[in-house]
C-alpha cells in the first residue's frame, strides 16, 4: 500500500511540475513578445523580478520531481510533496504573483510591477509572526501567566486542593 501512495505522489508531482513549466514558458514568452513587438517594457525590471520566480521553479523541480531507476524504470523517489503547506506553498505564491505582475505589466505598463511588492511584504509579515512565536517559546511569553499568589481565593476546600 505504501508503494501506491508513493506512485500517486510521483504522478501528482510530475503533473504539477509540467503545468508549472508550461505556464512559466507561456507567460515569459508572451511577455517578451509583447515587449518587443507592441510596447517596450522595462527588461531590467523583468529580469530582476522574474529571477525569484525562476529560482523557486528550479527548487520545486529539483525537490519535487520523481526519480526513477534508469535500468528498471522503477520508482526510486517520489520527491517532496508539492501540495504541502509552508515554504513550498510560499514558493508557488511567488511564482503566481510574478505571473500576475507580468500580465498586468503587459496590459497596463511598468506600474504593474508594483503588484510584486506584496511578496516581500507578506514575507516580512510571516517573519514577524515567527519572531513573536520564537519569543514566546524562549520565555518571553510568560508575562501573561498569573502568578500563584494571585490565584483568586475560593472557599476553604478549594484553597486546600490548590496547595
Amino acid at each position: 500500500m505504501a508503494q501506491k501512495a508513493k506512485k500517486d505522489r510521483a504522478k501528482a508531482n510530475a503533473t504539477t511540475l509540467n503545468n508549472l513549466h508550461t505556464g512559466t514558458l507561456a507567460i515569459n514568452v508572451l511577455f517578451l513578445l509583447s515587449s518587443f513587438i507592441f510596447r517596450r517594457r522595462s527588461l531590467l525590471a523583468y529580469a530582476i523580478l522574474s529571477a525569484p520566480s525562476l529560482i523557486c521553479s528550479y527548487i520545486l523541480e529539483t525537490t519535487g520531481r520523481p526519480k526513477y531507476d534508469t535500468a528498471t524504470g522503477a520508482l526510486k523517489s517520489s520527491g517532496e510533496d508539492l501540495a504541502a503547506a509552508g515554504l513550498t506553498e510560499y514558493m508557488f505564491d511567488v511564482i503566481w504573483v510574478t505571473w500576475a505582475s507580468q500580465v498586468i505589466v503587459m496590459l497596463f505598463g511598468n506600474w504593474g510591477w508594483l503588484l510584486w511588492s506584496v511578496v516581500p511584504v507578506f514575507g516580512a509579515y510571516k517573519g514577524y509572526g515567527l519572531l513573536g512565536m520564537a519569543k514566546g517559546l524562549m520565555g518571553g511569553g510568560q508575562q501573561g501567566q498569573i502568578p500563584e499568589q494571585q490565584v483568586p481565593a475560593g472557599n476553604r476546600k478549594q484553597r486546600r486542593m490548590a496547595a
